[in-house]
């Protein structure tokens, strides 16, 4: 690990100074950083995690490649049962440039959340060592976290960073394509909101990280309607949304509004067409929010 200059309980309390994928993962490892991994070892990549019995893994992978918006794949486990080694589902990038062999994926994201037969059975739980067995296999979706970097970098940080709360994740309408087991499944969605302005050149930017979700898919208020969402101010998971000034984002809603919500595809649409399928065994996966910190880099996935 990186020599550290403070202990790592003030540390912890400092997020940046989580500088690279290990501190980040062994903070994680060790339960002195158990909060939202947004704003970690900026530059590097994070990603969300779902781990299946070996029996679904053809159906999961062929829902990504048929879903790679909101799923799109990055790497999965070496082999069957393998949780400290992965292979690299990204073209030009080996599996221990993305995340170093010697990795734990049981223990090295800050939180999990556990299913049984399809059902949530624990929630935001340390570890999932107990539950892994040589059948499961792990697999990590892209995450929106990692092109936070070059939003802030271009003077255009994610609202949730600038008053240190949780995104904003909501369930949808919008059908995924289906995959064997994996039926019923809709897009989860992230939203940060923008002035009007600016949305072209958030669009610009985050276009360029196909491999994390990419562009949003829609961005105004209307959208809210399209995407079925019952209630900007109540998501399904994290923060409700606020305005600088600390009142509820909703409260803005007009036609004429300068601010509006801008929404991505979630690498939570996982674990929501998990419970949808009625999968039988367990299945673990990254608790919203809180993802896996990788060793690569935004250059190494960056389309130009």
């Amino acid at each position: 690990m990186s020599t550290m200059t403070v202990p790592w309980q003030h540390q912890c309390s400092q997020t940046t100074l989580l500088v690279t994928a290990e501190d980040a993962r062994s903070a994680a490892r060790h339960n002195l950083h158990t909060t939202s991994t947004s704003g970690l070892a900026p530059g590097h990549l994070q990603a969300n995690l779902i781990i299946l019995p070996s029996r679904y893994a053809a159906d999961f992978r062929a829902l990504c490649a048929r879903n790679p918006v909101p799923c799109p794949l990055i790497a999965e486990s070496v082999a069957v049962g393998r949780y400290d080694s992965v292979k690299s589902w990204i073209r030009g990038l080996r599996g221990d440039s993305i995340l170093a062999d010697g990795c734990d994926i049981r223990t090295d994201l800050p939180r999990y959340m556990v299913y049984k037969d399809s059902r949530l059975e624990k929630a935001s739980c340390m570890d999932v060592t107990a539950e892994w067995t040589e059948d499961h296999v792990a697999f990590l979706i892209g995450c929106s976290y990692s092109f936070e970097a070059e939003l802030t970098g271009a003077g255009l940080p994610p609202r949730h960073t600038v008053l240190n709360r949780n995104i904003s994740i909501y369930k949808t309408t919008v059908p995924l394509c289906p995959s064997g087991a994996f039926q019923g499944g809709t897009y989860v969605v992230s939203m940060r909101p923008y002035r009007k302005e600016d949305v072209d050149q958030v669009r610009s930017i985050t276009r360029k990280f196909g491999n994390t979700h990419g562009e949003p898919i829609c961005w105004g208020w209307e959208s809210v309607e399209t995407l079925g969402i019952r209630d900007i101010d109540d998501p399904d998971w994290g923060d409700a949304p606020l305005t600088l000034d600390g009142r509820r984002l909703g409260s803005l809603r007009s036609e004429d509004a300068e601010e509006v919500p801008v929404f991505w595809g979630c690498g939570v649409t996982p674990q929501e067409a998990v419970m949808r399928a009625g999968l039988t065994g367990t299945v673990m996966a990254h608790a919203p929010g809180h993802m896996l910190v990788l060793d690569a880099v935004d250059k190494d996935i960056m389309e130009v």
